[in-house]
């Protein structure tokens, strides 16, 4: 197994990612959540932007899932989508690229196509794909992906139907099972009690982000409760 991998392996991964008018959506801010997340114990850090990974990079000796986002046409997040952007986190040293493997197409191909012409373009790197159902992730891992996360279940057109607040238990059950690459969980996981039932059903290692690196998010939904409880 890649050292890497090996590092991960029954891991805690923090996704430390911030947006919009978020005070932590600084490359300095991040980094504090990253530091943290290393105090804790945490495996490996995901992180989006270039700016953000760098500064990462610099004060955090953990491997970095590093990605960068867009949208597609339809306004749905896609991540890590051109040949450009693989090399721009390639030149950042990031041990693992994340990259959208659903089926939506980008420069022409699908995410699966899309990942086997980096696989060849750029040898040695580590491709995780994100993906948002079962046959996504098999076809991507036929194309040569080298781990496979659930993080775009319930943000795909297809799959935008599913629970807002409940993890993908079983597109991750299914595909521990189904896969011989490592399955990671990630996407709505807000306990450690849904953490550990992802580990439970064969999830590789875990990513939290949002109830971990989001505060103002996570405030947001203590206010909404305390207003219903006294509407109530």
């Amino acid at each position: 197994m890649n050292k890497v991998f090996e590092q991960i392996k029954n891991g805690l991964i923090v996704s430390c990612q911030s947006e919009g008018s978020d005070p932590f959506n600084t490359p300095s801010g991040v980094t504090l959540f990253a530091k943290a997340a290393q105090m804790a114990g945490a495996a490996a850090i995901r992180s989006q932007g270039l700016a953000k990974i760098r500064m990462i990079k610099k004060h955090v000796p953990l491997p970095i899932i590093g990605l960068l986002k867009g949208t597609f046409p339809d306004g749905t997040v896609k991540i890590t989508g051109s040949t450009h952007q693989v090399k721009q986190l390639v030149k950042l040293g990031c041990e693992i690229i994340a990259i959208d493997g659903t089926f939506r197409k980008r420069e022409n191909l699908t995410g699966p196509e899309f990942i086997k012409k980096i696989k060849s373009e750029f040898p040695g790197t580590l491709i995780m794909a994100d993906i948002a159902t079962h046959d996504e992730g098999i076809a991507c891992e036929e194309s040569g992906a080298d781990c496979l996360s659930t993080t775009l279940s319930g943000y795909t057109p297809e799959t935008i139907h599913l629970p807002k607040d409940v993890p993908d238990f079983s597109l991750l059950e299914r595909l521990a099972k189904d896969s011989s690459i490592p399955v990671i969980a990630e996407g709505k996981i807000k306990s450690p009690e849904e953490a550990k039932k992802m580990m439970e059903l064969g999830a590789f290692a875990v990513v939290v982000g949002t109830v971990i690196t989001r505060p103002r998010v996570v405030m947001g939904w203590y206010k909404d409760a305390v207003t219903k409880g006294v509407s109530g």
